[in-house]
């Protein structure tokens, strides 16, 4: 590891150690009871209203479930809450729940309220309204017949999507208690700490193992690998990757680290003038030294990007070889303008100046944001780094900003079609980077009335290399997810590569 690369994390490491452990002691909460387990995450919520929330607590700690199940290992929908689905041609689909199935408070999961939870889950997320395209729904019993905008060959595949989680909006605290048909309901909420869960008995699939459990949070990495030290916690979600090794050493302490369908990215604001010259962001792409960042930030847990989406994925394109590091960066901003004079990179008399949006829930971004600082500043580009809380909040609510380090899921539903709509169609709900291109646009219009996974992955490719061309946010690596638990107390833990499916009813204690 270089010194330079060094010096920065022992500086971040400092600074975000700290951080107050929002973690609450064994002690402090009487002792944890044999039947319960304690999952730390690492992203904090205030709400766990379903449809909104961006953390997806309440699907990922049981409490709700989706009509469409994402299967792991083999990347397809399966049912679930919704036994079966059929369209004969992709705009009029007809789908038949599960039957038997109840919400936590003992009402039935029937079509009327599996309507009323999706067109509420429509009226109050923008996004999933965007993502769901749904133009009107009918009930019947146990039936439901669902007609999109337009053709939508891959519509069941968005009801994978923890926002569409089907609860009874009859129970209006959808903040503090959303009532859904997981095997686990919710006993307390305290916002930014930990949700207390207790067994729901009637769950359909058989009730949990687990008489309660507790979802709980941290965004300090290495607080959450201290709670695991210490007995505070059970399973850690992205414990600190420099403690993996200790954690290792532990007796029944297991370490798992699992390929996933995120990608690190550099999120670009084309709305900033600079970055609407392909130039610069070409530069930006060149500086990222992403083998070092694998390396010595994440410590060799990750694949180097070469696009949004991983090697392994049939729509991930052959790119062609770019010119990267310092000498490619320099010739691409003389390209665009720009003169070093003085140590400063400026253009016309004014210095290039980027502001670095990053956040600290996943300790790995502020690191590479340090490191992309240090290497810009090398080429006399001043870039401010600005940390937030809540990355698409800020985002989407806020334009004072060039660059964000981001993660995002790019195919948690094993096709393209979910990030490359969300990320870069002009109603994408995490096109933050503001991108409108016709021609873009086009391609995924046409990616989304296209059936067969065959044509779907030539389409994908194709706009995953023009997006390739035009640079619109620079790829920096594919991490692993990691994930630490105590191997002798805990059973039947799975790590999920979507990260959606956290505690289930199988999830048990030895």
């Amino acid at each position: 590891m270089s010194r330079k690369y060094q010096s920065i994390i022992i500086v971040c490491l400092s600074f975000f150690l700290l951080a107050a452990c929002s973690t609450e002691s064994a002690k402090e909460r009487g002792g944890a009871e044999k039947e319960e387990v304690n999952l730390l995450f690492n992203f904090a919520t205030s709400s766990l209203d379903p449809n909104v929330d961006t953390s997806y607590v309440s699907l990922r700690a049981g409490i709700t479930e989706t009509l469409v199940h994402l299967n792991d290992e083999d990347l397809t929908i399966e049912p679930w809450l919704a036994k079966s689905w059929s369209s004969k041609d992709g705009q009029l689909w007809e789908f038949k729940l599960r039957e038997g199935v109840t919400f936590q408070n003992g009402k039935p999961m029937d079509g009327k309220a599996v309507k009323a939870s999706l067109e509420r889950a429509t009226k109050d997320s923008p996004a999933i309204k965007n993502a769901l395209r749904i133009e009107s729904i009918e009930a019947d019993g146990n039936a439901l017949t669902i007609k999109t905008e337009v053709p939508f060959p891959e519509f069941p595949s968005e009801l994978v999507h923890p926002n569409t989680s089907i609860i009874d909006v009859k129970e209006s605290d959808y903040m503090n208690k959303p009532i859904g048909t997981g095997p686990f309901a919710v006993s307390k909420f305290k916002p930014g700490t930990a949700v207390d869960l207790i067994r729901y008995e009637s769950y359909w699939d058989g009730a949990a193992k687990l008489e309660k459990a507790r979802f709980s949070f941290n965004e300090d990495a290495n607080a959450r690998s201290l709670a695991l030290e210490s007995g505070d916690a059970d399973i850690v979600f992205r414990p600190e990757v420099e403690s993996l090794e200790n954690l290792e050493a532990i007796d029944g302490i297991k370490v798992e680290s699992t390929s996933t369908f995120r990608v690190h990215q550099m999120t670009m604001n084309l709305e900033r003038k600079a970055l609407q010259d392909i130039y610069v962001r070409k530069a930006i792409d060149a500086l990222i030294d992403r083998s070092s960042i694998a390396d010595t930030i994440l410590l060799g847990h990750a694949e180097v990007a070469t696009g949004p989406f991983p090697s392994t994925f049939s729509f991930a394109p052959d790119y062609p070889k770019k010119e990267k590091g310092m000498k490619a960066a320099r010739t691409f901003l003389d390209q665009a303008g720009y003169k070093k004079v003085n140590g400063i990179m400026q253009k016309d008399g004014k210095p290039l100046t980027l502001t670095l949006l990053t956040y600290s829930s996943r300790a790995d971004l502020p690191l590479i944001a340090q490191v992309f600082q240090s290497d810009a500043g090398q080429l006399g580009i001043d870039v401010k780094i600005k940390q937030i809380e809540i990355p698409e909040e800020y985002m989407a609510a806020n334009r004072d900003w060039d660059l964000t380090t981001y993660s995002n899921l790019t195919a948690p539903r094993g096709d393209a079609g979910y990030y490359l709509n969300a990320t870069y169609h002009p109603k994408g709900a995490l096109n933050f980077s503001g991108a409108d291109d016709d021609h873009l646009s086009s391609l995924i219009d046409k990616l989304n009335v296209t059936v067969g996974q065959e044509k779907r992955s030539d389409i994908a490719e194709e706009i995953a290399m023009y997006v390739d061309e035009q640079v619109y946010n620079a790829f920096i690596l594919h991490p692993n997810t990691l994930v630490a638990y105590n191997a002798e107390k805990v059973e039947n833990w799975i790590t999920s590569k979507s990260e959606y499916y956290m505690l289930t009813n199988e999830l048990d204690v030895k």
